[in-house]
């Protein structure tokens, strides 16, 4: 769930904690201070009164200065900090009940302990699977660690891993090319672990800003923006159901040779490696660096590997751009990232909860496969408002059916089957108006890129009728009438209105859009202009204007003081704003939208309106 729609749904006493902290790295004066001020200015009581979406913003803008704070908690080693991100930044666990969070932890604690003894007796077992080179990688680790925690003991001093001395163990391990679980359990061989109360490790948690907590609910959220950070800081390089999908198109002795490096369980399937792989934290770096290759790979064939991977395996139609292996892996990363945040599904919302259904009708297992690899606490979760709180997309789903189940999914759907089963399936389930409508930011800012990108080809020449079409259906479901006859009879070969509101009784609304390719729409002369004669045409013909709205992807400054100063009736309406009406509107008991929420403003407030309309 985005940090903006959390903050929402919590009170003050619940963002506090949060807030204070973003209140000190303001104090200190981040790098990017100017514009986190430009923001704080338009508010007269400081951050408190600040919405949701610019605390959002400023979080985005302080982000480094933010790992920095969490990366102090480190040095605390009965934090056990590193359990507990393990715990909240596996897909799925976002959103938890209190009991459903106490249950995760108690099991990963029991599942440690158990994991240390295997690795203490594997370690020192001269029949152990373990290589002797592994082996040894561990007790040079092992014996670091020891030094570092126990070494204050003898200067009469509490024992604890310093901030210094833990880099260097980061380091070391970095360079020992341990995993993420094989780190923490060598850790935990050296510093006693011990189960802490549920409450306490949610307020710590709470207290450095890392989750939400709603005692009303009993539940705890952590914002997909802190997921991202968190993840990070753990060297995880991208989220469990990307590296799923990565480890899905390798082949059985890759994922083998993966496992053997990892000393990950042989006897193990290929599926349950796959899925150990991605619990032991894993890095997707490690991995395409040299864990997937037979020792003496060389680079040319590593660099090939990667390529073939992009373009074959994983059917990623952009290049994948970078010269060496390491920026050809960065690039990787990077496409996963960018398609983390998006918050585009891919199809539309209601192919999405469509393709649900079928799956829960021919597949029944489905449920409960999403269930458990996401380790959601409901019973039932094939529900498209549930998972994309999840940030849990179609194609995550699909990725986690078995190919047999896939192709008979296909068979009974009259899916072809030839080529990529899962693109095949995503493509049939494509609501093409609806995909209009949850691209209508990217049409307004003829975003071509984003649009095909988003599985929408369309001519440049024909963006800015579609963004009229679009708008005019948007105030159709909004339950207004959208006069398309009155509007023909009025317009003339040089004035050509684009929209009217017929609200009866003579009185009418006139809407203008406008496309624009760069950020901020600045041509209020124009615009200005147009709206004049438009006013004139519909006077003349008996008609009273009582309001005109300009629709545009954004507005400059500029522009927003100019339309204050002049003398017509106009207000602003960004493509987004419309966008959360409309969908404000959907979820509302409303049957026609209160037009008179469209009167108050120059710039159009949406949070406001759905507020209001919710209500």
């Amino acid at each position: 769930m985005k940090l903006e729609k959390i903050l929402d749904n919590l009170n003050s006493l619940e963002k506090n904690a949060f807030i204070k902290i973003i209140d000190n790295i303001i104090a200190n004066n981040p790098k990017n201070f100017k514009q986190i001020d430009k923001i704080l200015s338009a508010s007269d009581k400081g951050l408190k009164s600040v919405d949701s979406q610019n605390i959002a913003t400023i979080f985005n803008l302080i982000e480094d200065e933010f790992i920095e704070t969490i990366k102090k908690e480190f040095v605390d080693t009965s934090s056990q900090l590193d359990i507990l991100i393990d715990i909240i930044t596996r897909d799925g666990n976002n959103i938890m009940k209190q009991d459903w969070f106490s249950r995760l932890y108690e099991l990963e604690i029991r599942k440690i302990k158990s994991k240390v003894k295997e690795l203490e007796k594997a370690i020192v077992s001269e029949k152990s699977e373990i290589d002797e080179t592994r082996k040894r990688d561990y007790k040079i680790y092992r014996a670091c660690v020891n030094i570092a925690y126990h070494n204050d003991e003898l200067n009469n001093r509490e024992a604890r891993i310093t901030d210094d001395e833990l880099s260097i163990l980061l380091t070391l391990s970095k360079e020992l090319d341990l995993s993420q679980e094989e780190r923490k359990l060598i850790n935990y061989m050296v510093i006693p672990i011990k189960k802490f109360d549920v409450d306490r490790l949610i307020t710590n948690l709470r207290n450095i800003g890392i989750i939400f907590y709603s005692k009303k609910h009993n539940t705890i959220y952590v914002a997909d923006e802190i997921v991202r950070i968190l993840r990070k800081l753990r060297g995880k390089d991208i989220a469990d159901k990307y590296l799923r999908r990565i480890l899905r198109v390798l082949r059985a002795p890759e994922i083998n040779l993966i496992a053997k490096k990892y000393n990950i369980d042989r006897k193990l399937s290929i599926n349950e490696k796959i899925k150990q792989i991605i619990k032991d934290g894993i890095g997707i770096k490690a991995i395409l660096s040299s864990a997937v290759y037979k020792d003496g790979t060389k680079l040319t064939d590593k660099k090939k590997f990667v390529n073939e991977l992009w373009t074959k395996r994983l059917q990623i139609q952009t290049p994948l751009r970078g010269a060496t292996l390491e920026e050809k892996i960065e690039n990787l990363i990077a496409y996963f990232e960018s398609l983390e945040k998006d918050e585009k599904v891919g199809i539309s919302i209601d192919g999405y909860e469509k393709l649900l259904v079928d799956l829960n009708e021919s597949l029944p297992k489905t449920n409960q496969l999403v269930k458990n690899v996401f380790e959601l606490q409901e019973e039932f979760v094939l529900n498209s408002d549930l998972l994309l709180d999840y940030n849990i997309k179609p194609r995550d789903i699909l990725d986690l059916i078995p190919q047999e189940d896939l192709i008979k999914f296909c068979k009974e759907r009259n899916i072809k089957t030839r080529g990529n089963e899962i693109i095949n399936i995503l493509e049939s389930y494509k609501d093409a108006e609806n995909l209009y409508l949850e691209n209508y930011e990217n049409i307004g800012f003829r975003n071509l890129a984003a649009l095909k990108e988003n599985g929408i080809i369309i001519k440049e020449s024909e963006l800015g009728v579609k963004f009229e079409e679009l708008t005019r259906k948007i105030f159709e479901e909004l339950g207004l009438n959208v006069d398309e006859k009155l509007r023909r009879k009025l317009n003339t070969k040089k004035d050509k209105i684009d929209i009217i509101i017929n609200l009866g009784d003579n009185k009418l609304i006139i809407v203008e859009c406008k496309t624009v390719k760069e950020r901020g729409y600045n041509k209020f002369s124009t615009v200005s202009r147009q709206l004049k004669a438009y006013m004139t045409l519909v006077e003349k013909n008996g008609y009273d204007v009582r309001k005109l709205l300009l629709i545009a992807p954004d507005f400059s400054d500029d522009f927003i003081d100019d339309c204050e100063m002049d003398e017509l009736d106009l207000s602003l309406l960004t493509a987004n704003s419309l966008i959360k009406i409309y969908n404000g509107f959907k979820k509302s008991k409303l049957k026609q939208f209160p037009y008179k929420l469209l009167m108050r403003d120059v710039l159009i407030n949406s949070d406001r309106i759905v507020k209001a309309i919710s209500k």
